[in-house]
């Protein structure tokens, strides 16, 4: 079946009808960049100009930066903070003309690379974290997710984790991958400790350069790339709207 995903990111925004069946993108992706401020109606509208580009007329599913609770932005942590209370879902199927839903973006990252990338057919708990301007999470069970976890925001050292852990810490500070790569482990541990997991995936921009930082990490976990990059987010909204259909 054929639905667009479209990934809704800090700095863009990308899109591309998929092929649920096999995770295959059917046209070159389209993007552009997120609209500043990042408030509700330049947003809804620049998901709009990604549908009209396909003259898309289908369902469409949206992964989107905050947590989300039956459409609507509980929070705003890289937005505009105008989105809390906002039904996200709503703003883009009235922008579109589209049946929407819309899942956290790390959520959406997670759905693509469990079901065809790095984590297919893995059992047992599953994180995905996608490393970039914040840090994402996504959690699973036995290929079963845990929507909205947003793990990036546990406090270490008394400091929100992705203030130091993240990529965009990792330039703002003027880190080496090594230097960065010490951050990112204590990050890795805390989760560690917490979930004890079986696997972590590094998806996100900082996982094009995993062989700068991965051999320094030391959690008990195997560690792994994940496999789809730049296409998850839309790979996995697409997936997450396949209940339209």
């Amino acid at each position: 079946m054929e639905i667009m995903g479209i990934d809704i990111g800090g700095s863009g925004i990308k899109g591309a009808p998929v092929d649920t069946e096999s995770g295959a993108l059917l046209a070159e992706r389209f993007r552009i960049p997120t609209p500043l401020p990042p408030k509700p109606r330049t947003m809804a509208e620049a998901v709009a100009e990604v549908t009209r580009h396909f003259d898309w007329h289908g369902p469409v599913g949206c992964g989107f930066p905050a947590s989300l609770h039956h459409g609507v932005a509980l929070t705003a942590a890289n937005i505009s903070k105008k989105w809390i209370g906002a039904n996200a879902a709503a703003l883009f199927a009235a922008s579109t003309a589209c049946p929407v839903v819309v899942i956290n973006d790390a959520d959406a990252a997670g759905l693509a690379e469990m079901t065809f990338g790095a984590g297919r057919g893995r059992m047992g708990v599953v994180f995905l974290i996608t490393i970039g301007t914040g840090l994402g999470t996504a959690l699973f069970t036995d290929g079963h997710l845990l929507p909205n976890t947003d793990l990036g925001h546990i406090e270490i050292n008394g400091k929100d984790a992705e203030l130091n852990a993240s990529d965009a810490a990792r330039q703002r500070l003027k880190l080496s991958w090594e230097k960065w790569a010490v951050n990112f482990n204590e990050y890795l541990t805390r989760l560690e400790k917490l979930f004890f997991p079986d696997l972590f995936i590094l998806g996100g921009g900082a996982s094009k350069k995993s062989e700068r930082f991965m051999p320094h990490l030391t959690v008990q976990a195997e560690v792994v790339v994940a496999q789809l990059l730049n296409d998850a987010g839309i790979v996995g909204a697409a997936l997450a709207a396949q209940s339209l259909l």
